[in-house]
């Protein structure tokens, strides 16, 4: 399995997300590609230099679930590769207000994906306390750790039962930064 192979077989889909979830193809192996948790892209332990092309891997990323275990695959209409993500496939770096009077917050990630933080692209925080925000389909991106900070000075503080609970608005919906 090569990077050459697999990148002729996505090159003519470079505007638009393809439909993976509309192709089955075989499984084919594992291809030693790595998202490292910072978002870095690592093929044979070197780190990927060509951000189109990691853009071009990640439109054609999918995750399964199988009996609990996380998995991820590249995609494409002739072949299906196993990769490593060592946390979640993307990181959300940048947000700002859309508008701020009706509290519409745009965010975006390492690899460019801008979305609106709403009930399609929720907020969401594990028990560990980390945050996570659904990009598409069912990949997530990580909050990055700066973005947090931001969100933490400008979240509304709701006393609760079990201590001050920090909640954040945008499109309509209330997200949790988490309790202390």
């Amino acid at each position: 399995m090569s990077l050459d192979k697999i990148s002729s077989q996505l090159a003519g889909n470079k505007n638009s997300l393809p439909p993976v979830e509309s192709w089955n193809p075989p499984y084919c192996g594992e291809i030693n590609i790595q998202i490292k948790a910072n978002g870095d892209w690592f093929y044979d332990g070197g780190i990927f230099k060509r951000l189109p092309l990691v853009k071009l891997f990640a439109s054609v990323l999918i995750k399964e679930i199988n009996r609990d275990v996380t998995e991820y695959f590249l995609v494409t209409p002739v072949e299906k590769v196993k990769i490593q993500v060592d946390e979640a496939p993307f990181v959300l770096t940048q947000w700002h207000w859309l508008d701020k009077e009706q509290a519409i917050m745009q965010v975006s990630t390492n690899l460019d994906d801008e979305f609106i933080l709403n009930a399609e692209h929720p907020l969401m925080v594990t028990e560990s306390g980390d945050l996570y925000v659904t990009v598409r389909r069912n990949l997530l991106a990580k909050v990055h750790r700066n973005v947090y900070y931001q969100w933490a000075d400008i979240a509304q503080e709701i006393v609760t039962e079990n201590g001050t609970e920090l909640l954040l608005s945008s499109a309509g919906c209330q997200f949790s930064l988490g309790s202390f």
